[in-house]
């Protein structure tokens, strides 16, 4: 059986950073959910609004013998804009804020490291808003949101591979 490690990735919509990181080599599944909140089972027209605390993010397994975690935190600070507090595109709340959960204490530092390193290059114009905390209870979203890009590929997408 493969080597597989786990993590939780918020940055805006889950839809666009889920078919963003679905075909990244050394991604073997990507699941859009919520974590991050304080309560059980929540749904999207709960987190919708805001007031759960949670956040929408993506649950990736991946491979650390095709891309190491380092790799996965250079895709994730390339396909949002991590200096936007609470948002992607026209989409505003605090469901919608960046994060890396980690699971383990090397990923911890392995974000912290990017992200200082992202903003030592100064590729965006405005600090870092990107919080890195620890994993919690990931709830898998209700599943017309899964893989929704695949079925609907003129849907809203705010998420975009940059240079």
């Amino acid at each position: 059986m493969a080597n597989t490690e786990n993590t939780i990735l918020a940055g805006g919509s889950f839809w666009g950073m889920q078919e963003l990181t679905r075909n990244i080599p050394g991604v073997t599944s990507t699941c859009v959910g919520y974590t991050g909140g304080h309560i059980i089972d929540p749904t999207y027209e709960l987190v919708k609004n805001g007031d759960t605390g949670h956040v929408e993010s993506v649950l990736i397994s991946f491979n650390p013998d095709k891309i190491s975690f380092r790799e996965l935190i250079i895709y994730f600070f390339r396909i949002h804009d991590p200096t936007i507090l609470d948002g992607q595109g026209h989409e505003r709340g605090s469901q919608y804020s960046s994060i890396i959960f980690y699971h383990t204490e090397d990923q911890r530092q392995t974000a912290h490291e990017m992200k200082n390193a992202a903003e030592i290059i100064k590729r965006w114009k405005a600090p870092i808003v990107t919080k890195i905390l620890p994993a919690s209870c990931f709830y898998k979203a209700e599943d017309y949101h899964q893989d929704y890009l695949q079925r609907n590929p003129n849907g809203h997408n705010a998420h975009w591979l940059r240079d």
